[in-house]
């Protein structure tokens, strides 16, 4: 028993010194991690804000993105499964997880890469933010975005004045 508690000590220790290297390789990179992911209704539509420090980025999405995001964020279950629990539970089966959504901007657009695990093996794929959102906030992986990209397009949250043209995810 002893001996147990000792190797899971050994491995809180090993997760716990991993994450601050983790947060300090996205830096390096220019990356920001986001704190915080919350969904909103606006005049024009879903919202999703990505959160990090005193700023938001704000992802317009559609209803059914928005709800598959809500869902994932509250726990809740949808009476049938949307396509962000699908793909969740098709991973799951293949031992596959979502490990991290790089969003970004390309001319008015938001885009992300979605980085995805498969028994130790990782692809990238290009995705829609929203999608991307969806699938990282359903399996508990970081969203990454540019600080640059957080100082242009996001919201101060102490300050709500200041807000940029709300930039509108379009279907590719």
């Amino acid at each position: 028993m002893n001996r147990t508690r000792s190797t899971i000590a050994a491995f809180m220790l090993i997760l716990a010194a991993a994450a601050p290297a983790a947060r300090a390789q996205e830096a390096a990179a220019g990356r920001v991690r986001i704190e915080n992911v919350e969904v909103r209704l606006s005049p024009v539509g879903p919202v999703v804000l990505l959160k990090a420090g005193s700023r938001a980025i704000p992802v317009f999405v559609d209803a059914v993105v928005a709800e598959s995001i809500q869902a994932a964020l509250t726990g809740k279950r949808t009476p049938r499964p949307l396509t962000h629990e699908l793909m969740r539970s098709v991973l799951d089966a293949f031992d596959g997880k979502v490990t991290q959504a790089v969003v970004t901007l390309k001319g008015q657009t938001f885009h992300a890469a979605l980085t995805v695990m498969v028994r130790k093996e990782s692809r990238v794929f290009d995705s829609r933010s929203s999608d991307a959102i969806a699938l990282a906030v359903h399996f508990n992986a970081p969203i990454l975005v540019a600080q640059d990209l957080l100082d242009a397009q996001g919201v101060d949250l102490d300050r709500p004045e200041s807000k940029p043209a709300p930039k509108r995810e379009t279907r590719t």
